[in-house]
């Protein structure tokens, strides 16, 4: 899929299957940032501590782990801890989430304030910023 967009300043965000399978299948050095999403669970981290390793391994840009669903410092320490050599981003453990996926609404229609959704803008605007920067 990637494969066939042309190359440009155009950002694109793709949300790829879970687990590394996809990673593997792209052509080396194919993307220029890679976020890897994890939950702060033992298995989670596990898949995620691989999927951080192969895209390493195959140069997809700048690795960069989501921890999502942090709902305390605990969970923070256990997937900072984890990914110690990589920058770590977090979005909280928020209602807003699950309220959202209830209705069939996007987050930000059901509360643009939220914190999981402040955190994911953010994570969003880091990214386009820095794909811009990386195309000049």
């Amino acid at each position: 899929m990637l494969s066939s967009v042309p190359e440009s300043d155009t950002v694109i965000v793709a949300d790829l299957e879970a687990g590394i399978g996809t990673l593997t299948r792209l052509p080396e050095a194919s993307v220029q940032s890679t976020l890897v999403v994890v939950e702060p669970t033992p298995r989670s981290i596990d898949v995620g501590l691989r999927a951080a390793l192969v895209a390493t391994e195959r140069n997809q840009g700048h690795v960069t782990i989501v921890a999502n669903k942090i709902a305390n410092q605990d969970d923070d320490t256990r997937v900072r801890n984890a990914f110690a050599d990589h920058d770590v981003v977090t979005v909280p453990e928020d209602r807003v989430m699950i309220t959202a996926d209830r209705r069939g609404s996007s987050p930000i229609d059901v509360d643009p304030e939220a914190p999981a959704v402040t955190a994911i803008s953010d994570i969003a605007t880091q990214i386009v910023r820095s794909g811009i920067q990386n195309a000049k």
